[in-house]
């Protein structure tokens, strides 16, 4: 079956590949997963995208989505139950805008704050707190719900949350102690969900030449 699927290439801890599994999990399209080991890419993801980073979607067609949010979409267009798109232009725009800003502003100080090696003359306690700001920001239009826009999960939600996870669990007790309630249970709530959890099953490295795992199959129904 898997040679009549799309091709995921994935790595688990990439909060990136993350929100893709997500949206595939949440829509129900199985794929073949080929988790990769990111000092050892295979030649098949090299010649499938130039960005050579994961997550690449190969279609049957051969057409490559090597995007994470251009994924999501991909597989919430087919089938969206949860409703993560939104219906409302002006909420799209402006959930776009908030993604956006996750993956410059947010993103920029958390790869500072969780490898300040990488970065010449990085002070990581410096990078959490503008982090920091950041996310308190972030934390004010939760509604009483606990969602960012409304009643239940969005998009937003879902691309953003596997970035601010990794923010967290760079120093767990010092995220925990911060007076952030409404993020903080907005977290834990993406997080200990089963679709969370289906989506972080741990799969060996794929192996040039061998069939992947599917993704989600049996694990999520």
């Amino acid at each position: 079956m898997q040679g009549k699927l799309p091709v995921l290439y994935s790595f688990r801890r990439c909060p990136y590949a993350m929100r893709a599994r997500l949206a595939l999990a949440i829509s129900g399209q199985d794929c073949e997963l080929r988790e990769v080991v990111l000092k050892a890419k295979p030649a098949e993801l090299i010649s499938a995208s130039a960005k050579a980073s994961v997550p690449v979607l190969v279609l049957q067609s051969g057409e490559v989505i090597d995007q994470s949010l251009e994924i999501m979409r991909w597989a919430l267009q087919r089938n969206d139950p949860a409703q993560w798109l939104s219906a409302n232009p002006e909420q799209a725009a402006q959930e776009q805008t908030l993604i956006n800003d996750c993956e410059t502003t947010f993103k920029h100080h958390l790869d500072r704050y969780k490898y300040p090696n990488r970065y010449a003359g990085a002070d990581a306690l410096q990078h959490r707190s503008a982090a920091t700001v950041w996310l308190m920001q972030l934390a004010k239009p939760l509604t009483p719900e606990g969602w960012l826009f409304g009643p239940a999960a969005s998009l937003a939600d879902m691309a953003i949350a596997p970035f601010v996870r990794q923010f967290a669990q760079t120093d767990p007790l010092w995220f925990e102690q911060q007076d952030w309630p409404a993020l903080q249970t907005w977290l834990n709530r993406i997080v200990s969900s089963a679709l969370f959890e289906s989506v972080m099953h741990k799969y060996p490295a794929w192996e040039s030449g061998s069939n992947g795992p599917i993704f989600p199959g049996p694990v999520f129904p």
